[in-house]
């Protein structure tokens, strides 16, 4: 028996099906790589988004909290200024009132002279006040707040020898008389505060040279006088 032998083929892979099937790897590849680069770039994209985001989000509440901050100092100042201003109002207003209740000397820069009850050839009676040498135009101020009750010639009705005078009653039931002035600014009625101008120092009635007579009176009238010098320093005055 006579065998007659086969060759065997190797199939053979088409050129064509091997261009196709690299071309479909390199395409897979390709889509692959794609959508991972794709993948990539959003995550990179979005990093800085969300950083710049959370920069903004700490810039607005850290000037969220100045601006806070800045309201609380305003606040502070504020009451502190008007506590300031209240603290201020009181003592000026404490300040008039203890001027209110204070006495002062009728006039400045002056020389005591003769005294309240001397002897002398130049009173009928002795001397019912003090005198303090200034020269003639000197400001004349009251010694303390009151009403005036009396001003103008005749030593305002206590006689010539004042020459021009004034006398202002006090609420604690005392007077004061000025007198010898060159000017009287006042009126009868008028209200005056303590060391406010009434009159200018002179030489008029009798008198031996330019000053102020000063008297501190129990009525509004002559021969009622106290010691002014006294009752002066008693009420805080260095005259």
């Amino acid at each position: 028996m006579s065998f007659r032998s086969t060759p065997r083929r190797h199939p053979r892979t088409s050129p064509l099906r091997t261009r196709a099937a690299v071309l479909g790897i390199g395409l897979g590849a390709s889509v692959v790589l794609g959508a991972g680069a794709a993948v990539a770039a959003d995550t990179v994209a979005a990093t800085p988004t969300s950083a710049m985001s959370s920069t903004l989000a700490t810039a607005v509440r850290a000037q969220a909290d100045a601006q806070a901050e800045a309201a609380t100092h305003a606040e502070h100042a504020a009451a502190a200024a008007k506590a300031r201003a209240k603290a201020a109002k009181a003592e000026a207003k404490a300040a008039a009132a203890k001027k209110a209740a204070s006495w002062v000397d009728p006039v400045k820069k002056y020389e005591l002279s003769a005294g309240y009850n001397q002897d002398g050839s130049h009173w009928a009676h002795k001397h019912s006040g003090q005198d303090f040498a200034v020269p003639i135009g000197t400001d004349v101020v009251a010694a303390h707040g009151g009403t005036v009750v009396k001003a103008g010639g005749n030593g305002a009705g206590d006689g010539p020898a004042y020459g021009n005078a004034i006398v202002v009653k006090h609420a604690n039931g005392t007077y004061s008389q000025y007198a010898h002035l060159s000017r009287i600014d006042v009126k009868v009625g008028q209200v005056v505060a303590t060391g406010q101008h009434i009159a200018r120092s002179g030489n008029t009635g009798n008198s031996t040279g330019p000053h102020l007579h000063f008297e501190i009176r129990t009525t509004p009238n002559y021969g009622s006088a106290v010691n002014p010098v006294a009752f002066l320093r008693s009420h805080g005055t260095h005259v």
